[in-house]
């Protein structure tokens, strides 16, 4: 008699079947799946090849259950509230539709008996489950909360006529900023259309994937603008009237003191958007017209579970690899602020995430919270700077460490040693190009015989948009402007060059999401004799470049030759110095 396959085998069969992975692939993750316990839909997930729709089409053959495409599907409201929402969020379920006494339920596992159960005896309906991801239903839920509250340019409407309305009995004050009732203002922040459009802020930005948040006040307005793809955008205004409240409900949700005005301050916030956990870093700047609001969004799910998914050319790859698996050393990434440094070495230590490594971070401030791994913040007002907790981290047993930054020569000096003592140090510093993280180091005092003992790689990154898939097409250049901009235009084959047209789910930009460039220097032993000579960055650069380094123009230049990015963003990111 034949074994009984678990469901993990008969999905694997499945998409084998289908064409959407391959036998050796699929035997890779069912090998996964018994060493780590870990289910073998989530280990495709993860892997990222194969998209949930795809997913869900074979699990549906499977179990029996026709799939859906809740994004698509026309969901009215009072289908939607037959069941509460935290019993749709916790199940992961989404009525669809409703046929006399039989409901149509959208399950990211129908054969969850609870769940079915559970809505039977809330509905008293007959359930007709449907399969869809896990995601899609967490999306739509949260969509349809949007709608119900009503758009952000519904709220600020209201709070414009409210304010006209006002506006007759208006009295001229002094001017004097500090003039404000406590209790008014701790009352305001409680307000139906404050919290509405402080939430309403917050998921659009989310949505729209922005890195930033600005609301920005001036003498009669208040700007508010995503960051998103690196550049800024201009979104709806809120009403002058609702800064002071809209300012003070977000120091509420960080836990701040909504009273001081005069002084900067800093948080943190944690919310839920779509079933995942978004943190947000919070920056209030007093200005001539009130307080500026900058909020950082850190979504966990930017950060790539492995160093394959960063990316990589192949031979930028293989150093970063070699470095991360070397058994000790310092290695360096640099760039400006914003271009992905961090995330980068997130990405790397959840390659070395494991039981057998002691893995520590100082950072100012811990932007990702990962499990498994000890994370110090920074916190100056009481003495615990870089340099004051690497040195209680040298006396924690570490194997791995994480600097946020390497900003002064006494952290400099304590990294550098503890490379040559049989740690793995990874840490970022502010330089143009790989071969200038090691005049930085010069320039911080460090002999040149420990940088070249203790440094073995080092990268410079940038962020490259990447073109619209939605409205990609060709587009062709003149000869004259490859020449001009020093560039060979034998480099590119003009049919693989690319731009996004603009389109509604690109913004009209032509452009959506980012991938990361990176020019990788091996520190090797010609490199270690220059660096003990003092050359210069430009010298060291030139030898590496002899030595296959790729320059992040080149790197630039493959990934508009792949059709990934424009010319332009090569342009805007790298010089013809670095060519």
């Amino acid at each position: 008699m034949a074994p009984i396959k678990s469901f993990g085998e008969r999905i694997a069969e499945a998409l084998v079947e289908d064409g959407l992975l391959s036998v050796a692939e699929v035997q890779e993750l069912l090998e996964q799946q018994k060493r780590d316990g870990t289910r073998f839909v989530k280990l495709v997930a993860e892997k990222g090849k194969i998209t949930d729709l795809d997913m869900v089409v074979s699990m549906g053959r499977v179990l029996n259950t026709p799939p859906i495409n809740v994004a698509r599907a026309s969901i009215p409201i009072e289908i939607v509230d037959l069941l509460p929402r935290d019993i749709a969020v916790n199940y992961k379920v989404l009525p669809i539709s409703r046929l006399g006494n039989k409901l149509f339920l959208a399950m990211a596992d129908p054969l969850n008996v609870l769940a079915l159960d559970d809505v039977k005896r809330l509905t008293k309906l007959e359930v007709s489950p449907m399969i869809a991801s896990e995601k899609a239903i967490l999306d739509r839920i949260n969509n349809v909360d949007s709608a119900r509250g009503g758009s952000m340019e519904e709220i600020m409407q209201d709070a414009q006529k409210q304010a006209d309305v006002e506006a007759e009995s208006l009295e001229v004050a002094k001017d004097n900023v500090d003039a404000v009732d406590l209790a008014q203002l701790a009352a305001s922040t409680d307000e139906g259309p404050v919290i509405k459009l402080a939430n309403l802020i917050l998921i659009q930005a989310i949505k729209d994937r922005a890195s930033d948040i600005h609301i920005e006040p001036f003498e009669k307005s208040v700007r508010l603008r995503y960051r998103v793809d690196g550049a800024l955008m201009d979104m709806p205004p809120p009403p002058k009237n609702l800064q002071v409240a809209l300012t003070s409900r977000i120091k509420v949700m960080s836990n701040l003191d909504i009273a001081e005005r005069r002084l900067p301050q800093d948080g943190r916030m944690r919310v839920r958007v779509g079933g995942r956990d978004i943190d947000l870093r919070i920056s209030f700047l007093p200005t001539v017209h009130g307080e500026k609001c900058v909020m950082r969004v850190l979504d966990k799910s930017n950060l790539s579970a492995s160093m394959e998914k960063l990316g990589l050319d192949q031979e930028t790859f293989v150093r970063f690899k070699a470095a991360i698996d070397a058994p000790h050393g310092l290695i360096l990434v640099t760039g400006p602020t914003g271009s992905g440094k961090t995330t980068t070495l997130y990405s790397a230590l959840n390659e070395l995430n494991n039981p057998e490594f002691n893995i520590v971070t100082v950072e100012d401030p811990v932007e990702f919270q990962i499990p498994g791994i000890n994370q110090v913040p920074v916190k100056k007002e009481i003495g615990l700077t870089f340099a004051s907790a690497l040195r209680s981290i040298l006396r924690q047993d570490p194997d791995i460490i994480m600097i946020g930054e390497i900003r002064d020569t006494e952290t400099a000096e304590i990294a550098v040693e503890a490379a040559l003592t049989g740690h793995q140090v990874l840490s970022t510093m502010h330089c143009n190009d790989a071969a200038g993280a090691i005049s930085r180091l010069d320039d911080m005092e460090i002999a040149p015989f420990l940088i070249s003992s203790s440094v073995i790689l080092a990268c410079a990154q940038r962020l490259m948009r990447r073109i619209c898939p939605a409205c990609k097409e060709p587009v062709t250049y003149t000869e004259k402007m490859f020449l001009d901009l020093k560039i060979d235009p034998a480099t590119f084959d003009h049919s693989n060059l690319h731009r996004g047209r603009g389109c509604d789910r690109c913004k009209n930009t032509g452009y959506s999401g980012r991938l990361a460039i990176i020019e990788a220097m091996t520190v090797t032993d010609d490199i270690r004799k220059m660096i003990i000579k003092r050359a210069s960055a430009s010298e060291i650069a030139k030898l590496a470049i002899s030595q296959q380094m790729k320059t992040l123009r080149q790197v630039a230049l493959e990934k508009a030759c792949q059709g990934l990015s424009t010319l332009e963003q090569v342009l805007v990111l790298t010089s013809a110095a670095s060519a």
